[in-house]
């Protein structure tokens, strides 16, 4: 693993040979101070447009101010500092996208991603054991949903296909918004963005720069269906023209009471704890350096799915990143105005120990992937012709792995084991992209773009061969090197047309691609499903999908909303298929099928008076596997939210009454049907009532309460491993200083 850390020392160079040479040519612009605003394209921060960070929620006495901080003209734009692609706003995009903004974050109150994210329009959060969380997008997940953390991909070499914990090791105490884009997105960020992409945007000082300025928050949260306690301490200041945000995080979670009479569930408990800085320097005016460390660990994450028979436990689960940044605005020069440049160092570790109860064996193994990534942006404002913006982003994965079996007694060593990942396999991408933004008439608003990406692996599976050509004697398993190579290239395009200043007409079509990884290829994976295992199939091609989509987007005095429809066809769909059994275990391999998907989401919210908002969701998906013709696994239910929510201004109060509403889902793949997370006749309707209620109880104290599951009704997320809570009363206190 010395490699990796070599290049990156070598990519921080460079990073800070282009700063100084940046800096000797700042151009001097307009300081102007930065005014109170809860939206991230409403900010105006005093150098850098492109430092997006909302930060917490000022008291507003305004009502009109709180509701219009949620506009979709005003939510979007500026380019390049968090990950954002795209100037436009979330009314003039042609694509589906929202922000789940600081304050709705503050009102949720989560303790973890799940709790932050579900219940987002056309998104389902499935979790195979407390402490998970998969975002499914379009009826995807896992591999096939691109999640980004301030513009740097969480996605590596060994993400598994479908449900996986990955989502759940950031801390929620951290995160600033949450941008959520629906549908293929290859052309803007490469391989995996084929349901979509999800931006999580961490936490900066609000003041961004101004002198002598210090301030913090301290967050205690207790759930009473589990027990749980989250705790967080974070401070943020100003020294000079630079300055930071600091914090930390504790979490400690029981057992898990579910609805009506099922109980606490067995193995659901749990443990958490991080810690994360974030450092701005203005070298110059329109100049800036950002570095930022991150660390999330998890501890005792069983997979309770596998209860009573099967000990699975993940510990630790663990993430850390660090990445540094450079921006420069208002740059003269022929090529671009606007440049960032990003080196980053990302690692995730996942170590468990296995343990089948009716046997003495303990399997104990681990894998560790390093990943290197370099970014860099341009965009250049065209006047009358629109904007370009174009880049490169380069990463470089490097795992680490092994697996042995112990004596559960002893602790005695038995034998090593194949593990889940070959050892040293390495995985790399690269790619190139440019999009045009503009204005084709005072109506019709255009955005396309082109992409090259080029992919490579380079691993040592363990493949079990016929090397007698004599089907009555077993295969032999051997070490296969392989190297392939995939390249794509990817468009797309979209149209936004103005049918009145309130109503948007949008369509788009887009390209999506994602190349084998290696836990396509490469992994021999025994922990899948209860008793499953995959072995490699070195021979996969890459998905290639094309959706086309056509919407609706509102923005009234007293309404917003937006309508999709989409539909989406994928070449190539890596998909699971029965490849025999070893004992007691099923095994899988992965092989290519063409898959259909297509569905309708709807978002919006009508205010009845100053206070007073109606708002709701629905989404709606149909996925079929064309050559197996029958369902595509885990493709999520119709799904519904509808609350009224009031926000009192004068009294700095807030309460919010909902519904969360799923159908019964009995469209089911032969995976489904074999897995004990799904009943065999479909996963059960259901429908939650909750209730949350907040207050500033002074001027730097805050209160909240959310009942959640108001009748305890007994109920599962769609091919989770853990039920839905019972009623619980969710307590938290926020004081700032």
């Amino acid at each position: 693993m010395h490699a990796p850390r070599i290049f990156l020392s070598r990519l921080l160079l460079l990073l800070s040979g282009v700063g100084l040479v940046m800096v000797q040519r700042p151009l001097v612009a307009q300081q102007q101070d930065p005014p109170v605003t809860q939206s991230p394209s409403d900010q105006q921060p005093t150098v850098l447009p492109e430092t997006v960070i909302q930060g917490r929620p000022r008291p507003d006495d305004d009502p009109e101010s709180i509701w219009s901080a949620g506009d979709l003209s005003r939510q979007g734009g500026p380019l390049l500092n968090t990950g954002r692609r795209s100037l436009r706003s979330l009314l003039d995009d042609p694509l589906h996208r929202t922000i789940l903004s600081q304050r709705e974050l503050l009102e949720r109150a989560p303790s973890d991603m799940l709790q932050a994210l579900e219940r987002e329009v056309g998104v389902t959060v499935q979790r195979t054991q407390r402490g998970a969380a998969s975002p499914f997008i379009r009826g995807l997940t896992g591999q096939q949903v691109l999640i980004l953390v301030d513009g740097i991909r969480l996605n590596n070499a060994t993400f598994r296909a479908g449900p996986n914990q990955y989502f759940n090791t950031i801390d929620p105490g951290m995160v600033d918004h949450i941008e959520v884009i629906r549908g293929p997105q290859a052309m803007l960020y490469g391989s995996d963005a084929i349901g979509g992409v999800i931006n999580v945007v961490t936490r900066s000082n609000q003041n961004l720069l101004g002198g002598g300025f210090f301030g913090g928050e301290w967050i205690q949260k207790f759930s009473s269906a589990d027990l749980g306690y989250y705790g967080r301490l974070n401070v943020e200041g100003t020294i000079g023209t630079g300055s930071y945000f600091a914090g930390a995080g504790y979490g400690n979670f029981n057992d898990l009471d579910r609805g009506g009479e099922l109980g606490r569930q067995p193995w659901t408990s749990y443990g958490q704890h991080s810690g994360d800085i974030k450092l701005s320097y203005l070298l110059a005016e329109n100049r800036m350096l950002t570095v930022s460390l991150q660390h999330f660990v998890q501890q005792d994450l069983a997979r309770s799915d596998r209860f009573p028979t099967r000990l699975t436990v993940f510990d630790p689960q663990q993430r850390s990143m660090g990445y540094v940044r450079y921006i420069a605005t208002e740059v003269a020069g022929p090529m671009f105005d606007r440049l960032s440049v990003t080196a980053s160092y990302h690692r995730q570790r996942e170590a468990s120990t296995d343990r089948r109860l009716n046997t003495s064996n303990l399997d104990i193994g681990e894998f560790d992937t390093e990943t290197l990534g370099l970014l860099v942006m341009f965009s250049r404002d065209l006047a009358d012709l629109g904007r370009l913006t174009y880049g490169v982003d380069i990463y470089y994965d490097d795992v680490d792995a092994f697996k042995n079996r112990h004596d559960a007694s002893s602790g005695a060593f038995l034998s090593q084991l194949t593990p889940q990942f070959p050892d040293d396999g390495i995985y790399q991408q690269t790619g190139a992209y440019l999009q045009w933004d503009t204005d084709l008439t005072d109506r019709l608003g255009a955005v396309s773009g082109v992409r090259f990406t080029r992919i490579s692996a380079d691993a040592t599976p363990i493949v079990n061969i016929d090397d007698d050509n004599n089907p009555a004697t077993p295969d032999v398993p051997t070490p296969l090197p392989i190297n392939p190579q995939f390249s794509d290239w990817s468009a797309s395009a979209g149209l936004n047309y103005r049918l009145r200043d309130d109503l948007h007409l949008v369509t788009s079509f887009s390209e999506g691609f994602r190349a084998p990884n290696l836990d396509d290829l490469a992994a021999t994976n025994n922990n899948v499903q209860q008793s499953a295992a995959d072995i490699p199939n070195v021979n996969l091609q890459p998905e290639r999908s094309t959706s086309y989509d056509v919407g609706l987007k509102w923005e009234q005095q007293d309404f917003r909303g937006q309508v999709f429809y989409f539909w989406t066809d994928i070449d190539n769909m890596i998909v699971r298929a029965p490849a025999g059994s070893v004992g007691t275990d099923t095994l899988f391999s992965r092989v290519n099928h063409d898959a259909h998907l297509n569905g309708l989401e709807i978002g919006g919210d009508y205010r009845l008076d100053d206070s007073l908002t109606a708002y709701g969701n629905m989404s709606y998906y149909h996925g079929v596997d064309q050559e197996a013709a029958e369902p595509l696994s885990r493709i999520p239910p119709l799904q519904v939210v509808a609350g009224i929510r009031r926000r009192d201004p004068g009294s700095r109060s807030y309460i919010d009454f909902y519904t969360w509403i799923a159908d019964r889902q009995d469209r089911l793949n032969f995976q489904d049907l074999s897995d004990s997370r799904i009943p065999n006749d479909g996963t059960p309707g259901y429908a939650t009532f909750n209730l949350r209620l907040g207050k500033m109880i002074s001027e730097r104290e805050h209160i909240s309460l959310e009942l959640e599951n108001l009748f305890d009704k007994d109920y599962r997320v769609h091919g989770s491993g853990v039920d839905g809570a019972g009623f619980s009363a969710n307590i938290r206190y926020l004081r700032q200083f």
